[in-house]
């Protein structure tokens, strides 16, 4: 009779860790699915939605103008444990210190005296989307995503945007 081993973890740190990992890579999964789409896709998609992702009709022109993105929306995700930041790229030059690797993004939530970052798990590294090579295409939609600890950022809720010198608020959560 062979013994065959348990795939018990040996500990609840590394329970925690592995339910961590499930819940990160579930919630990456879901999310690669739209994560460089065509503009048609993602007219598409934000049609379906029928809530702004700013509320100023002011703001958007303003973002692509100064930043050269276009904010697509800014979702919940893996049961309100993520925010899901979108946007596409309108002028590849203007958007590059967006997608620069070294820029820590966070969102700022005032209301909840909330700061949430990109989480940065050891087996994916930080999730969201950066430049490689330097390469940018224009029209592509590219994500960032949020850590949401405690759910407490939900739904209508407001918050800006924080990314190097790009700020952005009055972003609404869909």
């Amino acid at each position: 009779m062979s013994k065959t081993h348990s795939m018990r973890p040996s500990s609840r740190r590394d329970a925690a860790r592995m339910v961590g990992v499930a819940m990160t890579m579930a919630a990456l999964v879901a999310s690669l699915a739209g994560c460089a789409t065509s503009t048609s896709t993602a007219q598409a998609r934000a049609s379906g939605s029928g809530t702004p992702a700013v509320d100023s009709s002011t703001a958007a022109p303003t973002v692509e103008a100064k930043y050269g993105i276009h904010v697509e929306g800014l979702r919940l995700t893996a049961a309100g444990a993520m925010l899901d930041f979108r946007y596409r790229v309108v002028d590849p030059q203007k958007a590059a210190p967006i997608l620069d690797g070294r820029m820590k993004p966070y969102l700022l939530d005032e209301a909840h005296a909330a700061k949430l970052g990109v989480p940065d798990t050891p087996v994916l590294g930080r999730i969201r989307q950066t430049s490689r090579n330097h390469k940018i295409l224009t029209d592509r939609t590219y994500f960032i995503m949020f850590g949401n600890p405690g759910k407490a950022v939900q739904s209508g809720d407001k918050v800006t945007l924080l990314l190097g010198e790009l700020k952005i608020t009055d972003l609404t959560v869909q």
